[in-house]
């Protein structure tokens, strides 16, 4: 008998279901049973210690450069709605609190800024490459926080402990819908991106058969009855395939901060 196939997520937490029933699914499609965890480092794919991920599209553009890249991309979901057009894209919307006077991101100078991780791109990385196109860099910011997650940079926001944060459009909705009071709360002042959204990604090292048959089974959930009502909670349409080309926007953006030195807002 294979061993458990090792998925890990290294996403927001309030999207949980979604990665649960993908991961359901590849164990009733393959037959296998399949082990879904939080991940702990993105080392754990080179050092075979996980089979597949779901992991942010910055994070993935940087482990792509290693010689030997430790993963490949499987497909990615396109969101429910009419801003996303039926392609494989999100975006970072800037929230303020409901009362705050602020009506776009190029007021925010001298603001306190909430971000989620320094490896997120909807979070971090997109927010560098803006302040770059407005000809800023450090000191933009009055004070920039380490939230840990996208709840928890909004909730930050809502209690009035910093002014303003960035966060993944689908983790957004999501939470706000589920948390009615959050909605009442705070308001999204503008919009950053789109970017190609977070992939699905096989190790490199599994077998070319086993990442066909992971790919199939993303690009076939959608059909999946038992898996509709997760989708649908996450937003998500479907799975579609997926290339590496298709990430060069977050490589560019990345390519300008290292460029310019400018890899911390702090």
């Amino acid at each position: 008998m294979r061993q458990p196939l090792r998925v890990a997520t290294f996403l927001a937490p309030n999207m949980l279901p979604v990665y649960r029933a993908v991961a359901d699914y590849f164990g009733r499609r393959l037959g296998v049973l399949v082990e879904l965890r939080e991940g702990r480092s993105f080392d754990e794919f080179a050092q075979g210690e996980l089979d597949a991920g779901f992991i942010c599209g910055l994070p993935y553009v940087v482990l792509r450069r290693q010689p030997e890249p430790p993963i490949e991309p499987l497909a990615a979901p396109v969101l429910r709605g009419s801003r996303y057009g039926s392609r494989p894209i999100y975006f970072s919307d800037v929230i303020v609190r409901h009362d705050a006077p602020w009506r776009s991101f190029a007021e925010l100078r001298g603001r306190s800024w909430a971000y989620n991780d320094r490896d997120s791109h909807s979070g971090y990385n997109i927010t560098r490459y803006t302040l770059l196109r407005m000809g800023e860099m450090r000191g933009f910011f009055g004070r920039v926080v380490a939230a840990g997650f996208h709840q928890a940079a909004i909730r930050l926001v809502a209690d009035g402990a910093v002014d303003a944060s960035a966060i993944d459009s689908q983790v957004l909705a999501v939470e706000l819908r589920e948390h009615p009071q959050l909605a009442e709360q705070v308001r999204v002042i503008d919009t950053l991106g789109p970017a190609t959204i977070q992939p699905v990604v096989a190790a490199s090292g599994l077998p070319a058969a086993l990442k066909d048959d992971l790919r199939a089974a993303l690009l076939a959930l959608d059909g999946e009855p038992e898996s509709r009502a997760a989708l649908e909670y996450g937003l998500v349409e479907r799975f579609v395939p997926i290339a590496d080309a298709d990430y060069d926007d977050i490589r560019a953006m990345l390519a300008v901060a290292e460029a310019t030195g400018f890899l911390t807002l702090r």
